[in-house]
């Protein structure tokens, strides 16, 4: 068991050799294995909601000098457990005038979004349920389709207040999600490849943040503000604004179905703090300072998927800080802050990264290819001379064949 908290790969490949030692059918073992991946994953989405819910509760309460929940549970850790069962037992209603299939659609195709973005995270060698030569593009293409549940929801609903909310979160996501991409562009470009696991093995000599220089840096910090933009978190909840809107785009839905819009809400915060993890902060890669090989070893004790998920609640903790942080920006601050600022830095910076992969001036950049060596002609009176002379020389059981390389 030991050997496999350090080594999920195995666990999988072990997993996969013991249904097929049982089964004996490649393709029912397939099949069992994508049946587990979806009730983990299920499993997975859930818990991370009413944990989360449940850190943004206390997170609130200590910045705000309060407990938070502390009556149901040691520490109030069972209050989001109840707030659950609550949901299950509302009465669910449905506005009288609504289109039924729509308003019912909205939810669940917003669920499914982030659903379906959980199975490319890659948690830890080998823990990955979908892996594709082009994930990352993958995640961004259907992490965009929530958009679509939250006009839905709006549109569906019959009421002002749900459509206007709507329309925000639709100019809003589709504007900060082109600065979000150019911003993971800029890891891309160094990496060469659109695999997250591909993009988490090219970390093995240092984490994009700090190796790319500057650019770096600079590509996580847009990617952070971009991405809580899109899971319209504060300062840009503006699709949700209370003192406006009633409660926005979900205003008219109750019962189970809130509780799912509620639940993709913290389950993309996980998302996007998973993806930024993965592309600048090494994934599951351990931290290593160079030169510092005993507190290296110490790092390495640390199993793989404990530094994936403490790297990603250390970055849902920075987004559930801004909320009670800064203060919600109007509608046309936060566009101008996109079109007027945040998309020409993150064009500026998807060209200096350009410049810095293709010099090869980034931390511990591979060294350039070494010109192919030319055997030089065997002269039938060659003997072993100096080193770089011609001919065939015998040590031991070795045999080296002397060549020689053109100026260069």
């Amino acid at each position: 068991m030991r050997d496999f908290l350090y080594h999920t790969d195995r666990f999988v490949l072990d997993l996969t050799q013991r249904l097929t030692d049982a089964i004996g059918i490649p393709w029912v073992v397939e099949l069992i294995k994508m049946a587990a991946a979806a009730v983990l994953l299920v499993g997975l989405a859930s818990v991370l909601g009413m944990v989360l819910i449940w850190i943004e509760r206390k997170v609130a309460a200590h910045m705000q000098q309060r407990l938070g929940p502390m009556r149901v549970g040691p520490h109030g850790l069972l209050q989001t457990v109840a707030d659950t069962l609550k949901l299950l037992a509302k009465e669910d209603i449905t506005p009288k005038n609504a289109d039924i299939i729509i308003y019912y659609l909205a939810p669940l195709i917003t669920f499914a979004a982030s659903f379906v973005c959980l199975s490319f995270l890659p948690y830890a060698p080998g823990m990955q349920a979908v892996r594709f030569n082009v994930g990352l593009l993958f995640v961004l293409g259907i992490s965009s389709l929530g958009v679509l549940g939250i006009l839905a929801a709006g549109w569906s609903s019959n009421n002002k207040w749900s459509m206007l909310g709507a329309m925000r979160g639709g100019a809003q996501i589709i504007s900060y999600e082109l600065s979000a991409a150019l911003a993971l562009l800029t890891a891309v470009i160094f990496t060469g490849s659109l695999d997250f696991h591909d993009i988490v093995e090219s970390q093995r000599e240092g984490w994009w943040i700090w190796r790319a220089p500057v650019v770096g840096l600079l590509g996580f910090v847009i990617y952070t503000i971009a991405s809580t933009a899109e899971c319209n978190r504060t300062p840009f909840d503006i699709v949700e604004g209370e003192s406006e809107l009633a409660a926005g785009f979900h205003t008219e839905y109750s019962a189970m179905k809130f509780a799912m819009f509620f639940l993709a809400e913290f389950v993309n915060i996980f998302i996007v703090s998973g993806v930024s993890a993965t592309i600048f902060l090494g994934g599951w890669m351990p931290f290593h300072i160079g030169g510092m090989d005993g507190l290296n070893h110490v790092f390495d004790l640390i199993p793989p998927w404990v530094w994936f998920f403490g790297k990603v609640m250390a970055l849902v903790f920075v987004v559930m800080w801004f909320r009670w942080t800064f203060p919600r920006l109007r509608v046309d601050q936060l566009m101008h802050f996109e079109w007027k600022f945040l998309m020409p830095v993150s064009f500026a910076t998807v060209a200096v990264a350009a410049v810095l992969a293709t010099g090869g001036w980034y931390f511990f950049s591979a060294t350039p290819a070494a010109p192919v060596p030319q055997v030089a002609p065997k002269h039938e009176n060659a003997k072993p001379t100096a080193s770089g002379a011609h001919g065939e020389r015998t040590w031991g059981t070795f045999r080296v064949q002397a060549v020689s390389f053109p100026n260069v």
